[in-house]
């Protein structure tokens, strides 16, 4: 098992930066890739970003490549998405995610924090 808890998110303006925390504990944490997700109201739940368990391959979904980076400290058992020049269409619940390889699909992922909301005004 691996629990994972996600931290930073808030209430923030349109272009500024942000940067969300996912910290893990049970299982060896390097074991696992990780991925964020984000989930807006009424609406499904989409990819962010995904890292291999390494560091060296990671993956954006197109409305963030260029604006969001993903990355991880395996010596902490923590991963983090650094969100730059935010958008009003950013706002959501951002959620982390464990499993075995890099994927974009959520039925991919074993693991899932609790989410923390990020909220971009214009």
């Amino acid at each position: 098992q691996v629990q994972l808890a996600e931290s930073g998110g808030r209430l923030v303006q349109a272009g500024d930066s942000l940067r969300l925390s996912c910290a893990a504990s049970g299982r060896s944490f390097i074991s696992y890739a990780m991925g964020w997700f984000r989930q807006a109201p009424a609406k499904e739940r989409e990819f962010v970003a995904a890292i291999s368990w390494s560091g060296n391959s990671t993956f954006y979904a197109a409305p963030v490549k260029g604006r969001f980076t993903i990355s991880r400290d395996n010596a902490r058992n923590t991963g983090f998405l650094q969100m730059n020049s935010l958008k009003p269409e950013d706002t959501a619940v951002y959620y982390c995610a464990a499993g075995p390889l890099v994927r974009s699909s959520r039925n991919e992922y074993d693991y899932w924090g609790q989410g923390t909301q990020v909220t971009v005004s214009s």
